[in-house]
């Protein structure tokens, strides 16, 4: 008997201490805060790069809680994101931060894009040959055709005039 309520007892602490802790409430603006800073932090464990507000897995769900503890707690958005950064890396905030290695990342698409069409402007232009018409045409067989250079003449003439 004493063997079942210990059993008994120890499943029941074993319960308490699994339930999670409860969230505090949050007013609609803090609410409405807190689920945008969730859209913004990856989830871990996700290999499809999901943000902790879609994500099910249990550490997402741990993540949420704390965004709402740190938000009822009246923590800034940037301190939220540098705690999570610090405990994860980069690797969680799905807008990293604009600055230091980072910057090479955001800014290498661009120079790569600017580069490339800096290369394909200077072929283009190098390619090109003078337009200039000939003085007189020539026919299919290769040889004058005086009714085209006829034409030809009578064009320029109308468009000098």
């Amino acid at each position: 008997m004493r063997r079942a309520l210990l059993l008994t007892g120890a499943l029941l602490g074993g319960a308490m201490a699994a339930a999670p802790s409860p969230t505090p409430s949050l007013t609609p603006a803090q609410e409405a805060r807190a689920l945008a800073i969730e859209k913004n932090l990856r989830c871990p464990l996700c290999d499809t790069g999901e943000s902790i507000a879609d994500s099910r897995s249990t550490i997402a769900v741990k993540m949420r809680e704390s965004v709402r503890e740190q938000v009822a707690q009246g923590r800034g958005d940037s301190d939220i994101y540098v705690y999570f950064s610090q405990r994860y890396g980069n690797f969680v905030l799905l807008d990293p931060p604009k600055s230091g290695r980072n910057l090479l990342l955001w800014g290498a698409p661009l120079a790569a894009l600017a580069a490339g069409g800096g290369v394909l402007w200077a072929f283009l232009r190098r390619s090109r040959p003078a337009a200039t018409l000939p003085d007189e045409p020539l026919n299919d067989a290769g040889g004058f055709d005086p009714y085209l250079a006829q034409v030809q003449r009578d064009t320029r003439r109308n468009g000098d005039s």
